[in-house]
């Protein structure tokens, strides 16, 4: 008994399925319109060959698409979902603290994690002055930047809910960016040492 499943009228790269004397013989994909021929008595032997290129070319179909997938991911590993602080530098005296309510002066370079700089006091030779905990700076700084000391360095990264959340702020933070901030704490209620306190 010979079958013929015609597939000259289909979409080109398309899949078909073979069916002999009522059993399932196994898929190709057809990738320009031609016949197929199988034979029930040899229990699919014509098409073989066919089977055997379908399996390889799903197998690498499927490589491909775990690759796609690893590439995405890799590329918002960067992203956080949670506040992280990370001291870079910490002075040996440390007796100048920011505290909730201070007024900070801050050099700060922020970055996308791809490492796209958006924006740096220190290309301005201008540090950003704000009360600490009001609200006048995203929410990522107002928490860590608490309990810092004068002179120290922390490096945040800043989840886009502790940021600027889903709308961003274009044209050059997109929405749902997670953000890196290599800050510096420079002087606390305008007094930058102890000493200053003193004063």
């Amino acid at each position: 008994m010979i079958n013929d499943v015609e597939n000259n009228d289909w979409f080109r790269g398309s899949f078909i399925t073979l069916e002999i004397r009522g059993g399932y013989c196994g898929s190709a994909f057809i990738f320009s319109g031609r016949k197929v021929r199988t034979r029930g008595d040899s229990q699919c032997e014509e098409t073989e060959s066919t089977m055997k290129f379908s399996r390889a070319f799903n197998a690498a179909s499927v490589l491909f698409v775990l690759l796609l997938i690893t590439i995405v991911t890799a590329k918002k590993s960067g992203d956080v979902t949670e506040l992280q602080i990370g001291v870079k530098f910490k002075p040996k005296s440390c007796e100048l603290k920011a505290h909730k309510g201070d007024r900070v002066s801050v050099h700060y370079s922020g970055k996308l994690t791809d490492g796209t700089v958006f924006d740096s006091s220190y290309e301005r030779n201008d540090p950003i002055e704000f009360e600490l905990g009001s609200g006048q700076v995203i929410k990522g700084w107002d928490q860590g930047l608490l309990g810092m000391c004068v002179g120290e360095k922390r490096k945040l990264k800043i989840p886009a809910k502790l940021g600027y959340g889903e709308s961003g702020s274009p044209p050059k933070i997109p929405g749902g960016a997670t953000l890196v901030f290599d800050t510096e704490l420079v002087a606390v209620n305008g007094k930058k040492s102890a000493a200053d306190s003193e004063l």
